[in-house]
């Protein structure tokens, strides 16, 4: 595994790009972070790490707002704008996928489509406002068009796992919120969830996108 870190320009400012490579990689994904953190949160830091193992390139995206050292994301479209971009400078040969956590999850899915993906990966995929089922983000997660994979913790208050509809490819990690953070007391390590986050991703990623097979753990 090697790792490089490049700038790129988007419409909306300059963004940042680290790239894991995996020697012999079967895919690519490209991961953008949520409206509140960076590409150093729990769950991307767990897939950058471990899956270039697993012969899968991790390509994690700081957004042009978090580059400018802004506390608040700018709007849905910018991010896209940016998502777009970093996918067109990869110019990969493996299949890509694309993905990212709670509003990166929204973004991948609205651009998998017109990116030409092969996979949507929806981490803790923000349903709805916490408190308020009526306003469902459905449309959009169904929007992908491609095979999604939804990893959402237990007691996520924007979407806890049995609101989303069972005929989607769902992943649970027990005890853990909206940042996949789990409570001493819930008998669930921080590093296990991180292994059902890494090790969910991986299997999803060989069954339904590379078809190679089932993964080997890390």
């Amino acid at each position: 595994m090697t790792t490089d870190e490049r700038r790129i320009d988007t419409p909306h400012g300059e963004a940042r790009m680290v790239v894991r490579r995996a020697r012999g990689a079967v895919a690519t994904l490209l991961l953008s972070h949520g409206a509140g953190g960076g590409i150093d949160s729990r769950d991307l830091v767990a897939l950058g790490d471990d899956l270039p193992r697993n012969g899968v390139t991790v390509v994690l995206l700081e957004q042009p707002w978090k580059v400018a050292g802004r506390k608040v994301a700018t709007p849905p479209a910018t991010l896209d704008a940016g998502l777009v971009a970093a996918a067109n400078k990869l110019k990969t040969r493996t299949p890509l996928v694309v993905g990212g956590r709670s509003a990166g999850a929204r973004s991948a899915a609205r651009c998998a489509k017109q990116l030409g993906a092969s996979g949507c990966l929806a981490l803790a995929f923000p349903l709805h406002p916490p408190g308020k089922p009526e306003k469902s983000r459905l449309d959009e997660l169904r929007g992908a068009r491609v095979p999604t994979l939804v990893v959402q913790g237990e007691r996520d208050t924007f979407g806890r796992p049995e609101e989303f509809p069972t005929d989607l490819d769902l992943a649970v990690v027990p005890a853990a919120d909206h940042g996949f953070k789990v409570p001493a007391r819930s008998g669930v390590t921080e590093a296990e969830a991180m292994a059902i986050i890494v090790e969910s991703t991986l299997e999803w990623i060989l069954r339904e996108v590379t078809g190679t097979g089932t993964g080997t753990g890390t």
